[in-house]
């Protein structure tokens, strides 16, 4: 499915299809790097039937792409990486500025999930869609976070991730768009009280 669609994409731009394939084999190979658990091609799946009820501009989509290529659990700056890799990649396929200036800002939001722009509120909201899923989804979920911050011990991990958690409770809203809101804040905040006790 997702080949497909970053190819469709991509023929927006460009006919050169040797390059498009050179792309997505890039995508491919950084989301699965054994090293990830839950930063897969499954996310970027979830995140594009999280938003079928939309329809997606360029901008959006080529984010999904590229919002986490680049996921180092040891850096504070994968945002920034990810989206300054998303535009000289693209930029192969000789894509606007003005489509390069909203795909680096939306993957840079993605960093503390804040945004005025409606459009990207949803994109936002279905990256972490993941935090309003049933339990059992939810408890496959954390494991596979754990598995991915494995270099730090049990003590460092549970601090880290009980500091992010409790600054998603803090907020008056998770998700920014009403959609999203109505579909899983209250689900969202039921499984993030539940991590914490676990923690």
């Amino acid at each position: 499915m997702l080949e497909n669609k970053f190819y469709t994409l991509c023929q927006k731009f460009t006919t050169d299809s040797k390059q498009v394939e050179a792309l997505w084999s890039e995508i491919s190979i950084s989301y699965s790097n054994k090293r990830r658990y839950y930063h897969t091609l499954t996310h970027l799946e979830n995140i594009y039937n999280e938003l079928k009820p939309f329809k997606l501009t360029p901008p959006v989509e080529f984010s999904i792409f590229y919002h986490d290529i680049v996921y180092k659990t040891q850096k504070s700056d994968n945002e920034e990486k990810s989206a300054i890799l998303a535009i000289n990649q693209l930029h192969k396929l000789s894509i606007t500025d003005y489509l390069s200036n909203d795909i680096y800002q939306l993957i840079i939001e993605t960093k503390k999930h804040q945004t005025n722009s409606s459009e990207n509120a949803l994109f936002l909201d279905a990256d972490i869609s993941i935090l309003g899923a049933k339990q059992e989804i939810y408890i496959d979920y954390i494991q596979n976070i754990r598995k991915e911050y494995t270099i730090y011990s049990d003590e460092k991990y549970s601090k880290g991730r009980k500091a992010i958690l409790k600054k998603f409770l803090e907020k008056d809203r998770i998700y920014l768009s009403n959609y999203f809101y109505n579909l899983y804040e209250k689900k969202a905040r039921n499984n993030i009280r539940y991590e914490l006790e676990l923690l």
